[in-house]
């Protein structure tokens, strides 16, 4: 066993009928589900960041667009330093008897590597449109591509959370 707590009759249950161990185990199952997902995108992503330095035109950018390109490798580092933290820290707590707790930090953890990925992606996009085009235009696209992240990402999610849980009390995701 890795020092659940075992119920012993006595637990409270949720309107879902889980103990508050019951919730946690779902809901790190969840969060690992979600962070498989963005894992993988910013991991691949970070590695084509990291090829970009030893290619020829690297050595022709201009230096605001080698800053541009530095910042965009430090958030992806940073990035993915935030969405494998969880693993690292329910490894490290494991047998604690604190999964609740570790279910919060690495959801927030999660969160943090959420929003660094979306940087880093803004960033990126920002560099290989300016190299690509060197047009004035592309700060606007740019801004409507994070525009339409942060609609997808966070503002669907939170209409929809404020929508359908109106006067619910709970937090269960």
């Amino acid at each position: 066993m890795s020092g659940e707590r075992v119920p012993d009759g006595n637990e409270r249950r949720d309107s879902r009928g889980e103990t508050e161990d019951e919730r946690a185990d779902r809901q790190w199952q969840e969060l690992v589900q979600e962070i498989r997902v963005v894992q993988t995108g910013v991991q691949i992503l970070f590695g084509f960041l990291l090829t970009v330095v030893f290619t020829p035109i690297f050595q022709r950018l201009d230096q605001t667009d080698k800053t541009i390109y530095i910042v965009t490798v430090i958030l992806g580092s940073l990035a993915t330093g935030a969405l494998i933290a969880p693993v690292a820290f329910h490894r490290i707590v494991t047998g604690r008897r604190i999964k609740p707790e570790t279910v919060t930090w690495a959801s927030r953890l999660t969160f943090i590597g959420i929003v660094l990925l979306l940087a880093t992606l803004i960033s990126a996009l920002f560099l290989i449109l300016r190299t690509a085009t060197h047009d004035g235009f592309v700060p606007y696209l740019v801004a409507g591509v994070l525009a339409w992240y942060l609609l997808c990402w966070f503002v669907l999610p939170l209409w929809a959370r404020t929508r359908y849980t109106a006067g619910t009390a709970g937090d269960d995701a």
